[in-house]
């Protein structure tokens, strides 16, 4: 009896499994289709082309936009990592005035919803001068409270011993963080990088918003445009050039996933 109940958990887990994978497989196969077969279920084309593919380079720009969305989305994840824990550290190990305000400052950005502050951030960013430059893409967006609280978190699980031996020989604030703390903060950090990266590489309405030139476009945003305005032409064209914008992120998920997985694993085991 135990083994045909757990025939039927696997059956429905393949199933479950199926059915999340299933769409992201027709989107890829459906990009490799002729027009004439983009409308079917089957996941394997009978005639398979690269044309969506040349159809989708030619009309626009798409391959300047991949680098300025790589060039955005590394340097907001790398900022957010770096700026985030010297931030979380001083957060979690160190006195200062103020120290209870900034936590209560820190939780009290989650709490207000992005939207709100849309208006008076393109606002600074049009009297900066910064409109269709790469700064307004990427300083909005170098601190992030969430990554913030994560690593303060973690940072708050290591032994204080380790801080005063290292004190003891000699080792500055930055070194401890960046020679201890970062080391044992892999799975953290990685989690902190895996949603920065995806929430940086997908972001849309931010981009539309103070870029106009084509050539600082991100991919999203030239997707949406490029769907949109009526570029693409068939849905072969427009789902090449979404999967272009997927394989970064399933890219950089896999990459870091290891770390990923230890970082959820941890998460729930106490003591």
């Amino acid at each position: 009896m135990s083994k045909f109940i757990r025939a039927i958990l696997y059956v429905g887990l393949a199933l479950a499994a199926l059915t999340f994978i299933y769409p992201f497989l027709w989107m890829a196969s459906s990009t490799l289709k002729p027009p004439g077969e983009v409308g079917s279920l089957a996941l394997i084309p009978d005639r398979a082309t690269l044309d969506n593919y040349r159809i989708m380079w030619g009309r626009a720009p798409f391959g300047r936009a991949l680098l300025n969305s790589v060039l955005v989305a590394s340097t907001v994840t790398i900022a957010v990592l770096i700026f985030g824990s010297i931030t979380a550290y001083a957060m979690a190990r160190l006195t200062f005035p103020g120290k209870r305000a900034l936590n209560a400052a820190t939780m009290a950005v989650l709490l207000v919803p992005g939207q709100l502050t849309l208006i008076p951030l393109y606002t600074l960013i049009v009297q900066l001068g910064w409109i269709d430059t790469y700064a307004a893409l990427i300083v909005p967006y170098l601190f992030n409270a969430t990554a913030i609280l994560m690593l303060r978190q973690f940072f708050l699980q290591i032994p204080q011993s380790l801080i005063d031996s290292a004190r003891m020989d000699g080792m500055g604030e930055l070194r401890i963080l960046f020679t201890i703390f970062w080391p044992l903060a892999r799975p953290a950090l990685a989690i902190v990088a895996i949603f920065t990266f995806m929430g940086s590489w997908n972001e849309v309405l931010w981009p539309l918003l103070v870029v106009r030139d084509q050539h600082i476009m991100t991919l999203p945003q030239l997707l949406t445009v490029f769907a949109l305005g009526g570029g693409a032409g068939t849905l072969g064209v427009s789902l090449a050039a979404a999967m272009v914008l997927v394989v970064p992120v399933v890219a950089a998920y896999m990459f870091l996933q290891r770390y990923f997985i230890e970082s959820m694993a941890g998460a729930g085991v106490k003591g």
